[in-house]
C-alpha cells in the first residue's frame, strides 16, 4: 500500500528514476535488451551489442547459425560496466560479442545473453555480401528521438521485412540519451531494437550526444576500427567506402588543436588508402557522414550553413586545414549531414560555388561533391523551417519527416530517393548520381 501511495504522489518522471535505481527497485534485471547489430572489422563478422541492468553470473554469449539450421555456432562475448554521469549514477552492463565465420550474403538467426540468466528472442540478419558486385540499399537519417520518432514505425516494418541492408544514423539520438539519468537513452535503444536487431545500425556522434564526454554514445554503440570509440571510423559495403566522422570537434571543450588534428590526420590517411588504385578499382564510391552540415538553407542556418566562418566547412582558428578542401582533394562523392530537422538536397558544390556536371544533367559527372542534409527522422523539437528564398546551392528541400534511400547500384550509378512519412511513404525526391571517374583529381569546379 505504501508503494501504491508513493506512485500516486510522485511525478511520473521521478517514479521512473526511483524504479530504476538499485536502492529502490525490486527484482533482478539480467534479461538482454536494447539489442543491435553493427559491422565488424572483418566482412565475415557481425557484432551484436546488448544491455542488462544487472551483472550476469554466466558468460555473455551469442548463439547463431544459418536460418534453416538454427543455433549451430556460439561465441563468448565481453561485458563492461557503464556508470551514467547523471545524479543517480545508474549502472548498467554493456555486452558485446562477435558472430564470426559468416558466409557472405547468407541469412542467419541469433540469440544473445547468458545461458544461466536469460536469452533474447530470436533475431535474423544477412551476412555482408562478398566483394563489390552487388547493390546495397542503405537507409539514411539523423535527428531521431525517443519522442516524436515519426520515421520509426515504417522503418521497423521495412527492417523486419528485409527491405534494406543497413542504417546510417547521422547523429543526434533519443533527445537525449543522458536525460533522466539515461532512462531516455534506454527507451530509445529499445525502440530501435526492432530495426537494429535485424540490420547493422551504423552511427556518428552529434551535439545531443556530448554529455559526460559522449559517454552514452561511446558505451551504447560498437563501431569498427577508427579511434576505437565510434567517434571516427570507416567500413566497406559493396562498391562503396563509407566514413563516419565527428563534427563536434569544432565546438566547446573539444575545439583544441590536438583533438581536431587527430581526427583530421586519420581522415586523410583513410582517404589516401581509399584512393589507392587497387582499392579504387573495387570500391570507387567514397561517402561520408558527419552531423553538422557545411551548407543548408534553414532559418537557423546562421551558425552553420550561410556562415562563411562555419568551422565544419572552413576549419578552426586553432587548426586551419578543413574538411571541405580535404574531401574535394580526395574526391569524396557524397556527403551526408543532419542537425537541421529537414531534408535538403544540394547541387554539387565547392566553396559556395555550384559545380554541376551540366545544366541538363547536373548529377552526371559533377565537378564537385554532392551534399545531402538528412535530419528528418523526427524528435521532440519538431522540424526546422526554411528561409523563404532558396540559396543558390539548394536543389530540393522539404520539412516532411522521413529518410533517404541510397541504392548503390554499381561502380558508376547511385540512386537516391527521399521517403516522406507525411505522405505515407511516398517518394518525394528522386535522382541518379552518375560518375565515370572517382577519387582524387576527379573534380574541376574552378
Amino acid at each position: 500500500m505504501k508503494i501504491l501511495l508513493l506512485s500516486v504522489l510522485l511525478p511520473a518522471a521521478l517514479c521512473a528514476v526511483v524504479a530504476n535505481t538499485k536502492e529502490h527497485r525490486r527484482g533482478i534485471f539480467q534479461q538482454p535488451e536494447q539489442i543491435h547489430l553493427s559491422y565488424g572489422d572483418d566482412p565475415t563478422t557481425m557484432v551484436v551489442t546488448w544491455v542488462t541492468m544487472d551483472a550476469t553470473v554466466g558468460p555473455s554469449e551469442v548463439m547463431y547459425g544459418p536460418a534453416d539450421d538454427g543455433f549451430t555456432q556460439s561465441q563468448l562475448g565481453t561485458v563492461t560496466q557503464f556508470i551514467d554521469g547523471g545524479s543517480m549514477k545508474r549502472t548498467m552492463y554493456m555486452h558485446r560479442a562477435n558472430m564470426t565465420g559468416l558466409k557472405p550474403g547468407q541469412k542467419y538467426v541469433y540469440t544473445c545473453g547468458s545461458r544461466d540468466e536469460g536469452l533474447s528472442e530470436k533475431f535474423t540478419f544477412h551476412a555482408l555480401k562478398d566483394g563489390a558486385d552487388w547493390s546495397p540499399l542503405i537507409v539514411v537519417y539523423g535527428d531521431m528521438g525517443n519522442d516524436n520518432a515519426r520515421a520509426l514505425p515504417l522503418l521497423q516494418l521495412d527492417a523486419m521485412n528485409g527491405n534494406f541492408d543497413m542504417v546510417m544514423h547521422v547523429g543526434d539520438f533519443a533527445y537525449d540519451m543522458d536525460i533522466d539519468n539515461a532512462l531516455v537513452g534506454d527507451e530509445f535503444m529499445r525502440q530501435i531494437e526492432v530495426v537494429a536487431g535485424y540490420v547493422p545500425y551504423m552511427v556518428c556522434p552529434g551535439n545531443h550526444e556530448i554529455a559526460y564526454n559522449f559517454s552514452n554514445y561511446k558505451n551504447r554503440f560498437t563501431m569498427p576500427g577508427g579511434d576505437g570509440e565510434g567517434m571516427f571510423y570507416s567500413w566497406n559495403i559493396g562498391p562503396a567506402h563509407i566514413i563516419s566522422f565527428n563534427t563536434e570537434v569544432y565546438w566547446g571543450y573539444y575545439n583544441t588543436y590536438e583533438t581536431i588534428k587527430r581526427q583530421y590526420d586519420w581522415l586523410e590517411a583513410d582517404l589516401k588508402k581509399a584512393n589507392l588504385p587497387e582499392n579504387m578499382a573495387v570500391r570507387p564510391w567514397i561517402i561520408t557522414m558527419g552531423h553538422k552540415p557545411m551548407y543548408c538553407s534553414s532559418v537557423d542556418a546562421g551558425e552553420l550553413c550561410t556562415n562563411i566562418h562555419n568551422a565544419v566547412r572552413n576549419g578552426s582558428s586553432v587548426f586551419w586545414p578543413n574538411f571541405e578542401d580535404l574531401f574535394y582533394k580526395y574526391g569524396v562523392d557524397l556527403q551526408y549531414y543532419a542537425h537541421e530537422h529537414s531534408y535538403e538536397r544540394l547541387w554539387p558544390l565547392y566553396k559556395s560555388v555550384v559545380c554541376k556536371g551540366s545544366e541538363e544533367e547536373p548529377y552526371t559527372n559533377p565537378r564537385g561533391p554532392v551534399h545531402i542534409v538528412a535530419g528528418s527522422g523526427g524528435d521532440r523539437e519538431g522540424q526546422t523551417p526554411f528561409k523563404p528564398m532558396f540559396t543558390e546551392w539548394s536543389a530540393f528541400r522539404t520539412d516532411d519527416y522521413g529518410w533517404t534511400n541510397m541504392n548503390i547500384i554499381n561502380k558508376t550509378h547511385m540512386h537516391l530517393q527521399e521517403v516522406s512519412i507525411n505522405k505515407n511513404g511516398e517518394i518525394i525526391d528522386d535522382i541518379w548520381l552518375i560518375k565515370n571517374k572517382h577519387g582524387a583529381g576527379s573534380y574541376n569546379c574552378f
